[in-house]
């Protein structure tokens, strides 16, 4: 296995695309293509699930990003350190997010690159609202929808995806759901429609929901009350493997995918100790979603 052709293979894992994996790497894409068929030779195992929309990764493919992502990260901290940058970082840094990734990824991303640089003072501030970095409100940002305005720098980190999940409790007691229309008869989670902060957070629309029995504007909330046997709702994947049993429901008929995003104001690419914490968190955040996903239920 070699490490050129991991490279190919995070670039189209994240791009979902060889046309998209050669731009990032200038490759043509019948190169990249070779790149991935010799990966999975050497790994005996096909890496990606190819159709008209795509590149999907496969279950081997999805183990293999979080060592792919690990390696990355590891390489990038060795270069920094043999070129005279990889001194230890320290002082405070404070990251706004979702309170979906503050609370399910951010801390273990935060928790490892401490370990790393103990000088650092980490600072999670989750709220469920676009976070205003022009005020410094927060050195940078974790979006799932791009800012339209601004001097900001955005970097997409990683796609996530979102299922529908109950508690094995709740579904003792309630009807069979085999299909979308099935819905209709259960207790349904979400958010309130009138504080939906992001047009990426409005899941129901997506069910056709035409009511909320149980709402919160909080991610947290939410998965507690699905976790809690309260009814069905939409879960991120890599929020499942923090419940209790939690269980996908119809993944072939329902499946969301989202995407994170990096924003920074455009003047702090100037300052190297926030560039190499910028990719420090985005290379954490891609490994530890593809680590939690990998662990949800089937």
């Amino acid at each position: 296995m070699q490490w050129d052709d991991l490279k190919v293979f995070l670039a189209v894992a994240r791009a979902e695309s060889l046309s998209g994996a050669g731009r990032e790497l200038r490759l043509d894409p019948a190169t990249a293509g070779r790149r991935i068929a010799r990966l999975e030779a050497d790994c005996g195992a096909p890496l990606f699930l190819k159709s008209p929309q795509g590149y999907t990764l496969t279950d081997a493919g999805a183990r293999l990003l979080t060592h792919a992502a690990r390696a990355e990260a590891a390489i990038a901290s060795g270069s920094a350190d043999i070129s005279g940058a990889g001194d230890s970082l320290s002082g405070q840094i404070r990251i706004g997010a979702p309170d979906g990734c503050a609370t399910f990824l951010l801390p273990k991303v935060c928790a490892d690159i401490s370990a790393e640089n103990p000088g650092l003072e980490f600072q999670i501030v989750a709220l469920p609202r676009v976070f205003n970095l022009s005020r410094r409100e927060a050195d940078m940002a974790i979006a799932v929808t791009p800012p339209q305005t601004g001097r900001m720098t955005v970097q997409k980190v990683t796609d996530y995806h979102l299922h529908l999940a109950a508690s094995p409790r709740y579904l003792k007691r309630h009807p069979e759901i085999a299909q979308v229309a099935d819905l209709k008869a259960h207790r349904i989670i979400g958010y309130l429609p009138d504080m939906i902060f992001d047009k990426g957070l409005d899941y129901l629309s997506e069910l056709g929901a035409q009511r909320l029995d149980f709402g919160s504007n909080s991610v947290l909330v939410q998965f507690q009350f699905v976790n809690n046997g309260a009814g069905v709702g939409i879960v991120h994947d890599f929020a499942l493997p923090f419940g209790q049993n939690l269980r996908r429901l119809l993944p072939d008929q329902l499946s969301l995918r989202r995407s994170f995003y990096l924003i920074r104001p455009a003047d702090d690419r100037k300052i190297d100790r926030l560039n190499r914490i910028a990719a420090m968190v985005s290379t954490g955040l891609r490994a530890e979603v593809a680590r939690l996903e990998a662990l949800a239920p089937s």
